[in-house]
């Protein structure tokens, strides 16, 4: 029996195999957190199986984007022609995508200022979103769900806490300017989900997708200066390449307390599995809960 992550999942990637007619066997786990990622070994493929229920709407909204990007010729990850997607497996959905062959390249932050001008340009596809929802800003419902899913890992006071500064949060953006037009946003826009192929760059991860605020793909490159110590230049460089200055416009702060809300939330679900992913998630809770907004984060890193 596969154990890559163990429990339902291996049963999941072993049946999406079977209808790519590919072997499971020697697939490699790339990344486990919202998503378990898998490269198979005899395919140049990637098999993405939603690993978080509350989660899995987001599904269907990313083949129909991806389908979307493809025709509008926007560099990204590309689905895997020849199977019906997503694919459903009992009560799991996966997506299946082309590899990009690793050139062991990494994105500068003025080629994902590129990237997502053209993204932007693109616009919300012809036959909009899924009526569920899934394709309105609303940034801080997965933090809601992920508190939910983590709960055992959380207190009642870190619980309700969390759960009032996304509505504190919500109700500040609700009154905000924006100074760009709305259109198709990615969501979560850092150079970690830029690829970099033999080809050039090209994005990926589109379960954030939406149509939304262009500033707030531009959030994640601030955040990183202000939280992680990333040097000033890397953000000047997008904000440089892409014509505009986030950090300079008076609803930053809002955003930026948004995506720390959910840079201190993504892996709840499942923290259990890496005591350090762990430790920092909730080291990021109580510096959220002090109003600490100068202390230095580190990125998660499992083991």
């Amino acid at each position: 029996m596969l154990r890559l992550v163990g429990g339902p999942l291996d049963n999941v990637l072993e049946a999406v195999c079977a209808r790519l007619g590919a072997d499971p066997r020697g697939a490699t786990l790339l990344r486990f957190t919202n998503n378990a990622v898998y490269a198979l070994a005899d395919r140049p493929l990637v098999v993405r199986i939603v690993g978080t229920p509350a989660l899995r709407h987001r599904a269907p909204k990313v083949v129909r984007l991806a389908r979307h990007l493809q025709r509008c010729g926007v560099p990204a990850v590309r689905l895997a022609a020849g199977i019906d997607q997503p694919v459903r497996v009992g009560e799991h959905l996966a997506t299946v995508w082309e590899r990009v062959p690793d050139t062991d390249g990494r994105a500068t932050p003025g080629e994902l200022a590129e990237l997502l001008r053209r993204l932007h340009a693109a616009g919300i596809p012809d036959d909009g979103f899924p009526e569920n929802g899934a394709g309105a800003w609303a940034p801080l419902d997965d933090v809601r769900a992920r508190v939910a899913a983590g709960s055992d890992e959380l207190t009642a006071a870190d619980r309700r806490f969390l759960l009032d500064r996304c509505d504190e949060l919500e109700a500040q953006a609700a009154e905000l300017e924006f100074p760009l037009a709305r259109t198709l946003i990615h969501g979560d826009a850092h150079v970690g989900n830029v690829i970099v192929g033999p080809d050039g760059p090209v994005l990926c991860d589109f379960d954030s997708a939406c149509h939304g605020p262009p500033e707030w793909d531009l959030v994640p490159a601030a955040v990183g200066r202000e939280r992680f110590g990333d040097p000033p230049s890397r953000y000047a460089e997008l904000a440089d390449r892409y014509g505009f200055d986030v950090t300079a416009w008076d609803g930053f702060e809002v955003l930026r307390g948004m995506r720390e809300l959910k840079l201190a939330t993504s892996v709840l679900p499942t923290a259990d599995r890496a005591p350090r992913v762990r430790t920092e998630a909730h080291r990021r809770i109580a510096d959220l809960k002090a109003g600490n907004l100068h202390r230095r984060w580190a990125r998660y890193r499992a083991g």
